[in-house]
């Protein structure tokens, strides 16, 4: 006999699915309250705790048409089956299939973080003003790095020394480490909101929502510099 589960998704969760979207287009989801995803390339870990607990294990193949379905509904119920979920509301109805959760693109392990070695908060403001920074200006590189007494985020062009640069000062450097710390612009697809970053000498680092149940993983590049 198939078991179905009838409920609603939060406005908060779509917006989780839809931006890990961002980051993978497809995902499994595992019984549970955390969805999870990583980038094809594994540089980019997304986890989130959300409000729903989900009976059953399931694949979406287009996490993007899944919310595209999704918005064809004033206020959706969802039933979830073995094979596909029931998407309904208004009198319509569609019934979206499932995909076989080998051919996703998965987290298969728990991510053991290094130890840390600096930590801020970057607040939604100064993120959002690097982001349109490097937008405008064309640039595919952000570095969070030292003067000796001020702690400096910087988009730049690492390919191109002459490139134009946009800095925003974050304040008072919380250690005296040397360290010069590059990522991909393209990695952080956050959320809007402010976090806790926190970076290791062994290329990872972590953004952590305060005021939400997600965290974001992202590969420091090859060209990251520190000196304890």
């Amino acid at each position: 006999m198939t078991t179905a589960t009838l409920m609603k998704l939060s406005d908060e969760t779509l917006e989780i699915l839809k931006n890990f979207a961002s980051l993978n287009s497809n995902i499994l989801v595992k019984p549970g309250n955390t969805l999870k995803t990583v980038t094809p390339v594994k540089n980019v870990m997304g986890t989130a705790e959300v409000k729903e607990t989900f009976d059953q294990e399931f694949g979406i193949w287009d996490l993007n048409k899944f919310l595209g379905t999704v918005s064809l509904f004033n206020d959706p119920s969802f039933t979830f089956t073995e094979k596909y979920v029931t998407i309904s509301g208004g009198g319509s109805s569609v019934k979206y299939y499932y995909c076989e959760p080998s051919l996703l693109t998965t987290v298969n392990k728990e991510l053991k973080v290094p130890e840390m070695v600096i930590d801020f908060v970057l607040t939604e403001e100064q993120l959002s003003e690097l982001m349109r920074a490097a937008s405008v200006l064309g640039l595919n590189d952000l570095s969070v790095n030292s003067d000796g007494g001020t702690l400096n985020m910087v988009v730049f062009d690492k390919q191109d020394p002459s490139s134009n640069t946009y800095t925003v000062e974050l304040g008072e450097v919380p250690t005296s480490d040397d360290f010069d710390f590059h990522f991909r612009v393209d990695n952080l697809k956050m959320l809007p909101g402010d976090y806790t970053v926190s970076i290791s000498a062994k290329s990872v680092s972590q953004f952590e929502s305060t005021t939400r149940d997600l965290t974001y993983y992202v590969a420091l590049e090859s060209t990251s510099r520190y000196e304890g």
